[in-house]
């Protein structure tokens, strides 16, 4: 098995957790309170920024060119495409700039980055990816079984542009860019090296599984 494969069985139980949770479902049927989603549009907003910090360091960690340019492009993505589907939201909400420089990452949301940024500064390139890459990777399937179990959730008048975000063939495309380069760098990886991104990759799964959880709470 490939290592990403090996990650994704490593960590089947909590897909389902995921898929099955009280947030998630909530998107899908369109019924989620919306101060649930505005407290979850600034957390996600707060880690977004960090989580490009985390491709920022791989990048400062190769002298290859060609995955210096993966990581620069997923740099602009996230800054210029996935920030864009929480901004909408923010007008929405009516959130301005400032009251995002002012928020507070939670305690679930802040353990979460600093944990992704400890791996990529501790490791090099293949970390950095390996840290992103559950949440990057969830957020597909996660979108794909919602418009699977309920296919006009991409249609809902709140919602649907959440879901059509991350279920559409661009975000799919570049979490197969993403897999690929992982797969390629840990070609020749020992058995103790790559159980070790196992590891990285299913507690990053698990803060995702929390990040959930906290976003229906609303859990500072």
């Amino acid at each position: 098995m490939k290592t990403t494969e090996r990650m994704l069985a490593a960590t089947t139980d909590l897909w389902q957790a995921y898929y099955d949770h009280p947030f998630v479902l909530g998107i899908q049927n369109g019924d989620l309170d919306h101060e649930k989603f505005r407290f979850y549009t600034i957390q996600d907003y707060l880690y977004l920024l960090d989580y490009a910090k985390v491709f920022a360091i791989g990048m400062s960690k190769t002298d290859d060119p060609d995955v210096m340019h993966v990581f620069a492009q997923y740099i602009s993505q996230i800054m210029d495409c996935e920030m864009n589907i929480h901004e909408g939201y923010m007008g929405t909400f009516g959130i301005s700039r400032e009251a995002l420089r002012q928020a507070q990452p939670a305690l679930a949301c802040r353990s979460y980055t600093s944990y992704m940024l400890a791996c990529a500064q501790a490791g090099g390139p293949v970390e950095a990816l390996t840290a992103i890459l559950a949440c990057a990777v969830s957020y597909e399937h996660i979108a794909r079984e919602m418009v699977r179990r309920k296919p006009d959730c991409l249609h809902d008048a709140f919602y649907g542009a959440w879901v059509t975000g991350y279920a559409s063939e661009r975000y799919a495309q570049e979490n197969v860019t993403l897999c690929e380069l992982v797969d390629r760098l840990t070609a020749d990886y020992t058995e103790t090296q790559t159980q070790k991104l196992i590891d990285i990759f299913r507690t990053c799964a698990r803060y995702e599984k929390g990040f959930w959880d906290m976003a229906w709470k609303m859990e500072q």
